[in-house]
C-alpha cells in the first residue's frame, strides 16, 4: 500500500526546525520569503518589535505587464528587496526560507539579494 505524502505537513516541520534555532538570535531582522505557483513575496521583519520593515513582491504594480516569470522573476524581486532593505539602513538579515527547499526560485532570490549587498 502506498502512503500519501502531505507536503504541507512536511513543510511545517521544516519551518519549526528554523524557529527552534531562531529563538536565540533576535538581534538581526529576518528576511522571510513566500512562494506560490506564480508569485514570490519577501518581507524583512523585526521579530523583537513584531513589525514589517521592508517588503517586496511580484504582485506589485511595477510587475503587472512584465513577461518575466519563474527564476528570473525571483532574481528581480530579490534584488528589489535588498535595495529596499539597504535604503532602510538594514545591511544584515537572517534568511528564513519559510520551509521551502533551498532550490530553484528560493535559491535565485537569495543569490540576487546577496549580490545586491544584503548579508546573510
Amino acid at each position: 500500500m502506498y502512503k500519501q505524502v502531505d507536503r504541507r505537513r512536511i513543510r511545517s516541520f521544516r519551518k519549526m526546525r528554523f524557529w527552534r534555532r531562531r529563538l536565540t538570535q533576535l538581534s538581526k531582522p529576518r528576511l522571510c520569503v513566500f512562494r506560490s505557483a506564480r508569485h514570490i513575496q519577501a518581507q524583512v521583519i523585526d521579530d523583537a518589535t513584531q513589525r514589517t520593515l521592508v517588503s517586496a513582491s511580484s504582485l506589485e504594480k511595477s510587475f503587472k505587464g512584465s513577461k518575466v516569470s519563474g527564476v528570473e522573476l525571483a532574481k528581480v524581486v530579490g534584488k528589489l528587496a535588498a535595495e529596499r532593505a539597504k535604503a532602510a539602513k538594514i545591511s544584515a538579515v537572517i534568511f528564513d526560507r519559510n520551509g521551502f527547499n533551498y532550490h530553484g526560485r528560493i535559491k535565485a532570490f537569495a543569490d540576487s539579494a546577496r549580490e545586491a549587498g544584503l548579508e546573510f
